[in-house]
């Protein structure tokens, strides 16, 4: 395994414009942006290289930083969400190799800057201070005041227009012990994403994987506006967890920042291999759930159902009626599989691992081709397909081979004399019995029916 990546964390008070620069350096729109302090409620990151002036040979070395946006420093935070958010930026400053101190030129030097550099000062990672909104050229001047924070390096950005963003990035981390070139990330083994409606306890649960405060968590619906993602080594495997905001009904996404957040959601579970659903075992699986379920499983994506808060279901008629009524409302996708645990208590928690990788196994399967054919012939023999009409005649479908032609989800190509006359429960069988022979139960299956006449075998 490779050394970890050094971390260069962007802090600084709400709404100078942390996550415009974690966007310019990141080259996405990972962050939300919107003109609105506390928008930016959990750390995320990207790796992001940065080029290193005065690198071996004529061009520059090159550097790969795990680059940390935090929500706003706030010395006078108060209540427990608040309170929760501002642990959350200093664990962040706490576990930095670097820190970019961002202020805003425009609004000048205010007290909270001065409170927040007092606190910097005491951090032994080096410190660049950087001046934001210094858009053109005669706003220089809104830098002198600056200075008075004392730290040895100021810059001058925009991180809205680029100005300047890049050259602050690149001597700070020249600062930060070289590490060689050929060094990597070591790939993640499994990408995991936490999806679910707005308060099932996803952040509770990323938590309790990861061993570590490492997403805010709340009483309050919607804490979760990010994605964010840690690795975690189990055995040595590497897991990829990622926490995203909870999906809610698109009428009710009514502001910008929740409307970003679905999407970032959506987004998550497109760059997953594996999508976890988590449901409140109390109210059980609604019609949202089943729907997030669906839409993984259109995106190819392998689904587990997790139904927390199990710890509130006392008694075994309970838990019974429960677990039954869950089955019910999978019946459209009766190879989900279902794990009941309470990230609260830390039950069954553990499953989770175990979980991932069956359904991980399930969409990565390759079936032998001879295999696969054995199947083929037994399953259509087991339930032939219905007649094709042709004009005034009907004759059987006849079915000749089958192969292999992608994994994530498994993809299947099946030749048949009229493609056309497979009817869609036709293909549901098929899809069941795949299943069932050669244990996929999670992944979706994609079969294809193509056409070929049996005198060209």
């Amino acid at each position: 395994m490779t050394a970890p990546l050094p971390v260069v964390a962007i802090v600084g008070r709400p709404n100078v414009g942390k996550s415009t620069l974690f966007n310019r350096y990141a080259g996405t729109r990972r962050a939300i942006v919107e003109d609105r302090p506390g928008i930016t409620r959990d750390r995320i990151h990207a790796v992001v290289e940065v080029a290193r002036p005065g690198g071996e040979g004529d061009g520059d070395a090159v550097m790969s930083v795990l680059l940390v946006d935090t929500a706003g420093l706030d010395r006078g935070a108060e209540g427990d969400l608040e309170g929760a958010v501002q642990d959350q930026a200093r664990v962040a400053v706490d576990q930095a190799d670097a820190i970019l101190f961002l202020v805003d030129g425009k609004a000048g030097l205010l007290p909270e800057d001065e409170e927040i550099a007092r606190e910097l000062r005491r951090a032994p990672a080096p410190v660049a201070l950087v001046v934001n909104k210094i858009d053109r050229p005669e706003h220089e001047e809104r830098v002198g005041e600056f200075h008075q924070l004392g730290f040895e390096r100021t810059w001058s950005i925009s991180a809205e227009h680029g100005g300047g963003a890049w050259d602050a990035l690149e001597e700070l981390v020249a600062t930060l012990p070289a590490t060689a070139a050929a060094e990597q990330r070591i790939a993640a083994d499994y990408r995991v994403a936490l999806v679910g409606r707005p308060n099932v306890g996803k952040s509770s649960l990323f938590n309790r994987l990861v061993g570590a405060q490492r997403a805010v968590v709340s009483a309050e619906g919607g804490t979760t506006r990010d994605a964010i993602d840690t690795r975690v080594e189990r055995d040595g495997e590497v897991f990829e967890f990622v926490d995203t905001a909870g999906l809610r009904r698109g009428a009710r996404r009514d502001r910008v920042g929740e409307r970003v957040s679905a999407l970032l959601a959506l987004r998550a579970m497109e760059r997953a291999e594996v999508v976890l659903v988590l449901a409140d075992a109390a109210e059980g699986i609604t019609d949202r759930d089943l729907n997030i379920v669906g839409r993984a499983r259109d995106q190819g994506r392998a689904v587990g159902m997790v139904l927390n808060k199990w710890d509130t279901i006392h008694g075994p008629e309970a838990s019974a009626h429960v677990s039954e009524e869950a089955k019910r409302g999978l019946r459209f996708a009766a190879d989900v599989p279902l794990l009941r645990l309470s990230a609260l208590t830390g039950s069954r928690v553990e499953r989770v691992f175990d979980m991932v990788r069956s359904l991980a196994a399930a969409a990565r399967l390759r079936v032998p081709t001879a295999e696969l054919n054995r199947w083929l012939a037994e399953a259509t023999e087991a339930h032939e397909p219905a007649m094709a009409q042709r004009g005034a005649r009907r004759r059987p479908t006849r079915f000749f081979y089958a192969t292999q032609v992608g994994i994530c989800p498994p993809s299947f190509v099946l030749f048949c004399s009229d493609p056309r006359a497979v009817r869609a429960s036709y293909r549901r069988y098929l899809e069941n019995r795949l299943r069932e022979r050669f244990g996929m139960a999670g992944s979706p299956v994609r079969i294809v029916f193509r056409s070929r006449r049996p005198d060209a075998e």
